[in-house]
């Protein structure tokens, strides 16, 4: 019956996502912007187009340059509307690395304030330190909105990953939605690499696979935030 019970939540979800799962390089493997050349699915003229990441001053989009913490709260305020949700508070957070002439001052206490990522001790959000893949993932399927999926059914789902055990223990129900849902890109020797820095080609990719999933189905479910509780500072 348990095994059951964890097939049945899993065909569910992926007849909701109706996306199918693409195994594709990141960008780490291609020289700068090279991934511009593809016809077919071009997540960077995607995500630009959309004006969810932008490029550089020397009109580059830089996709194996790495994601900073500010970058990606500035991310995903703009891909999913965060400043118009309601906030647990109105005052603004103290962040003592983090002054009000920041770039990203405005996306950083909307992510906190909402819930969505969380400072460390002491005040400090570290705007600049680098995001990896499991954190970006966890990140990004809060501000979506998680399925609550079984523990049985998370590992089934992970365990075709071979680097599956170094997947943090918070972050594998995220880790879980995100895969099923088409959103990860996998590197070529089938890994998911979660404890390496998220680059800007693979957010592009997770983006554009989100632009392609509402363009489909603009239904977003009502489904239970992630315990912050058991996350780690993000």
């Amino acid at each position: 019956m348990r095994h059951l019970t964890s097939a049945l939540s899993l065909l569910a979800l992926v007849q909701l996502l109706a996306i199918p799962v693409y195994a594709q390089t990141t960008s780490e493997q291609k020289t700068p912007d090279q991934t511009t050349t593809q016809t077919s699915f071009d997540p960077i003229q995607k995500v630009v187009s959309a004006n969810l990441m932008n490029k550089f001053p020397d009109g580059n989009f830089h996709p194996e340059r790495f994601m900073g913490r500010a970058e990606l709260a500035s991310i995903m305020v703009k891909t999913f509307l965060l400043d118009k949700q309601k906030a647990a508070t109105e005052d603004n957070i103290n962040v003592t690395d983090v002054s009000s002439s920041h770039w990203a001052f405005q996306d950083i206490q909307t992510v906190l304030k909402t819930g969505v990522m969380k400072g460390y001790r002491g005040n400090l959000f570290f705007p600049n330190q680098k995001v990896t893949r499991a954190e970006a993932l966890a990140i990004f399927a809060q501000s979506y909105g998680v399925f609550q999926f079984p523990e049985a059914t998370v590992n089934e789902i992970l365990a075709q990953f071979p680097d599956q055990q170094s997947i943090p223990q918070w972050a594998r129900k995220a880790v879980a939605t995100t895969v099923t849902g088409g959103f990860v890109n996998q590197k070529a020797d089938g890994n998911l690499s979660p404890l390496k820095p998220m680059t800007r080609g693979d957010m592009a990719y997770v983006l554009s696979r989100y632009l392609q999933r509402q363009q489909r189905n603009p239904y977003t479910p009502e489904v239970t935030p992630i315990n912050n509780t058991s996350i780690a500072p993000i």
